[in-house]
């Protein structure tokens, strides 16, 4: 227990020093709970490995609690079910379930500006520690949790009990919210979603506020903090920094495309394909074609829509610069090449030059301004 505290104290300095804890409520907060109790095992990845491996590390093992207070995103599942308790040697699988960076959940909190009283609706509970922070400086009674994996569900449940909170935890599709605890005066999303679902929008009084990553089937990730206006309508601006969460299931991507081997029209590019390797740059990409895979590195980039199963690929050409093939119903490099080119116009600002406004007609996203060069989201 003493060496959980000394490594609590440190790795809370170590954000105070940094600067991601501010607000010495939240630096309470961060100081009361327990981070232990949410993170009993984890997998550590195995280094070298192809695919990438897991091993999984459980209470008590080399290096457990060091790691549990380091500021580091701790894998808790893979594949939608497989735990650390059920790998009895070096496992593959896509991480499904996590125990975020202890800095990012702290930092989204501060964004959150909650104040004394307010009620927050909070969207995936994974381990509960999100959660337990979110009690230790609202109240239990103020705070509701919902998760769609029963089994995760559960086990977060047992944890924030352990550590003395009694939140409401509910099971069930955060897409929808918890319309029987509305209205609240905030809302946080600790999953990705394509766009904002609009039962958000009424649950949360007007004047609210919710703070979502948004992202695509490219995987490039944008954090917003939106203000409902009215119920089933809200704007907000995208914030600096750089944020990734794991995309809720319902709005995940399908499985991959077949690349087609036969080429298609071909022509010069007028981008730099690399562009698209950007943090920003990528994000316009997904923003043009939000239906598309981004596969590639450096100039040498594939484009596959899922939806469609259009497909783009650059090459680089004999005499300098770079082509591009396409095929499909979609030519997704002239979408791309567009949105690019109305980026770098505005002065390719980072995501904090970006907004969105939501209405029951749609959901765009924009540069600059309302008026400015924008995109719509799929719906």
């Amino acid at each position: 227990m003493s060496d959980a505290i000394a490594l609590r104290a440190a790795l809370v300095r170590q954000l105070v020093d940094d600067g991601t804890l501010t607000d010495p409520a939240w630096r309470a907060a961060a100081e009361a709970v327990p981070r232990e109790a949410f993170v009993s095992a984890y997998f550590r990845e195995v280094p070298g490995s192809f695919p990438t491996a897991y091993e999984a590390v459980s209470e008590g093992g080399d290096g457990w609690l060091e790691t549990v207070y380091s500021n580091e995103t701790l894998i808790t599942q893979l594949g939608g079910e497989l735990l650390p308790s059920d790998a009895k040697g070096p496992v593959v699988g896509s991480p499904s379930s996590s125990s975020t960076l202890p800095s990012l959940v702290l930092r989204m909190w501060h964004r959150l500006d909650v104040e004394d009283g307010h009620r927050v609706l909070e969207i995936g509970t994974g381990t509960g520690y999100s959660t337990a922070l979110g009690a230790q400086r609202l109240g239990s009674e103020n705070v509701v949790s919902i998760e769609v994996d029963p089994g995760i569900a559960e086990r977060a449940k047992r944890a924030v009990s352990r550590a003395g909170f009694s939140p409401t935890l509910v099971v069930g599709d955060g897409l929808m919210g918890h319309g029987d605890g509305a209205p609240y005066d905030r809302l946080i999303a600790t999953c990705s979603v394509r766009h904002v679902p609009m039962p958000w929008l009424y649950q949360v009084n007007p004047g609210g506020k919710i703070l979502v990553t948004l992202t695509g089937w490219s995987f490039r990730f944008g954090l917003a903090l939106l203000t409902v206006t009215e119920p089933g309508r809200a704007t907000g601006r995208f914030l600096p920094g750089y944020t990734s969460f794991m995309v809720a299931r319902p709005h995940d991507r399908p499985p991959r495309q077949s690349l087609w081997p036969m080429p298609g029209e071909e022509r010069p590019t007028r981008i730099d394909p690399a562009l698209i390797n950007d943090w920003t740059g990528g994000w316009v990409a997904q923003l043009a074609a939000p239906s598309a895979e981004q596969i590639g590195a450096a100039g040498q980039q594939i484009l596959s829509d899922v939806a469609t199963g259009s497909q783009a690929r650059t090459m680089p050409h004999p005499d300098g610069g770079w082509t591009v093939v396409q095929r499909g119903p979609l030519r997704l490099w002239d979408q791309v090449e567009c949105a690019v080119e109305a980026w770098q116009a505005a002065g390719s600002p980072h995501q904090e030059g970006f907004g969105i406004t939501i209405t029951e007609a749609g959901q765009r996203v924009w540069i600059g301004a309302e008026a400015g060069p924008g995109w719509n989201l799929p719906i």
